[in-house]
């Protein structure tokens, strides 16, 4: 049953026929010599809201914003492989099949720099997809408080004030790169969250609704807007809701789809980027990431996050929550240069045990900053309102800040910000590889900068 349904995996927006192929491999391209697009007609690649997000700051369309060569998709495509997705901004093919002869073949292709597994298809008795919903409650506590129970993982950086002075995320977008969003478009408390879309980069066939809830939470963290129940740190941003983990097996091609999604946020005019995940252990073993990989360059994840600044697009992430176990470290996306990395302290400031230490094998600070992730207000998969703990809900309620203070100061660039927060913590003066930076202040960088 398991194998039926992995071919629901296979099918994309190119397209993709019903064989349960069991092996998914990353072509690496050489170059885009044979494009059919020229920088000099941008509007044929890129949506006019990412042309004009790199206008505005100044940056530069390049290379790496061309499409991926159609003639070399197609010619990979007929030596007998189905196309799972593309990046086009690290140049490279996600194929499947059940041949590896066939990836031989593709591999002396004159256009392929390097090919390499990434996927195995797993245990046929394993679940692919979710089919059940959880029930709702939807009766949350009405509290006293405006902000309801969340005031205080928002208020430690200031960010009512910047709320107060107007600056909630009107006029922003944010995506949420995550695992699924059980029950989002049901829970009552959530229904005025500005939800402009939604994709599924894992199996376009799955329903995003009922997948992992993790992401759900996420989602909560920022964008709740229900006075004496919960404020999210961006009440009044709007969303693109999109699935890249796939929760049923750890492989490396979900760095693939995870680069489809921050490319396709790049498409649809996304400010900023919110991805809790991270990665540094797999199913097969012999691709674990090791500390000196962690520069930031060797992981996909990383090289992909560290282009979205060059986008225009600020990006968000969780420092990861091995910090308790025996890795300890920033998991890739975390390692990335020009992101917010994000720790997990709790409401009173003091470290919390399972937040990932950095440095970068490279020797930059990480991570970056600190936020509320030890005990966070979050909302259920049944409507109520419940605490978790995370770097996973730190790095979303930091990411709503930092879009109300983008939001204040649009004249700034994404590095700029990333920049500015970074020197609003609190031991901007003395960062270290726990802490970073330390709490960000975002009203104090806001009037540093306006």
């Amino acid at each position: 049953m398991r194998r039926l349904i992995m071919a629901a995996l296979l099918l994309s927006a190119i397209g993709a026929s019903a064989q349960q192929d069991t092996l998914k491999y990353r072509i690496h391209l050489k170059d885009k010599a044979v494009t059919t697009y020229s920088l000099e007609r941008p509007e044929e690649f890129l949506s006019k809201k990412a042309i004009e997000r790199r206008r505005k700051q100044q940056l530069a369309i390049d290379s790496t914003d061309l499409p991926v060569c159609r003639k070399y998709v197609d010619t990979i495509r007929k030596k007998g492989v189905n196309i799972v997705t593309m990046g086009k901004w690290d140049n490279f093919v996600t194929v499947s099949c059940n041949d590896t002869t066939l990836i031989d073949k593709i591999a002396k292709l004159p256009f392929v720099r390097a090919t390499e597994k990434v996927w195995i298809a797993p245990d046929p008795d394993q679940p692919t997809m979710a089919v059940k919903r959880d029930s709702l409650i939807n009766s949350p506590l009405w509290a006293e408080e405006e902000y309801g129970p969340a005031r205080r993982q928002i208020e430690m950086s200031n960010g009512d004030k910047l709320h107060d002075a107007g600056f909630r995320g009107q006029g922003m977008t944010i995506a949420i790169i995550d695992a699924g969003f059980h029950n989002a478009d049901r829970i009552a408390a959530m229904k005025n969250i500005n939800i402009l879309g939604m994709k599924d980069f894992v199996n376009p066939k799955a329903d995003i609704y009922a997948e992992n809830s993790h992401g759900m939470c996420v989602l909560s963290c920022i964008g709740m807007n229900q006075p004496h129940v919960m404020i999210g740190t961006a009440p009044e941003a709007s969303f693109w809701l999109l699935r890249s983990e796939d929760e049923y097996s750890e492989h490396l091609v979900e760095q693939d789809y995870w680069t489809a999604a921050l490319e396709f946020a790049d498409s649809v005019g996304v400010d900023v980027v919110n991805t809790s995940l991270g990665y540094y252990a797999f199913d097969d073993r012999s691709k674990d990431y090791h500390y000196c990989e962690l520069d930031g360059k060797f992981a996909l994840m990383s090289r992909q996050a560290a282009k979205a600044a060059d986008k225009g697009m600020v990006l968000v992430c969780s420092a990861g929550n091995a910090g308790s176990g025996s890795w300890k470290k920033i998991t890739p996306p975390g390692d990335a240069d020009n992101v917010l990395t994000v720790g997990a302290i709790d409401k009173q400031g003091v470290l919390a045990s399972f937040s990932s230490v950095g440095n970068t094998a490279d020797g930059r600070v990480k991570p970056d900053v600190m936020a509320v992730g030890l005990e966070s207000d979050v909302m259920g998969t049944d409507g109520v309102l419940r605490r978790a703990n995370g770097t996973s809900f730190s790095s979303p309620i930091m990411c709503g800040m930092v879009t109300c203070l983008w939001q204040a100061l649009p004249n700034l660039t994404a590095k700029e910000i990333v920049e500015l927060v970074r020197r609003s913590g609190d031991r901007a003066d003395c960062p270290d590889n726990i802490y970073g930076y330390g709490i960000p202040d975002v009203w104090k960088a806001y009037q540093s900068a306006k």
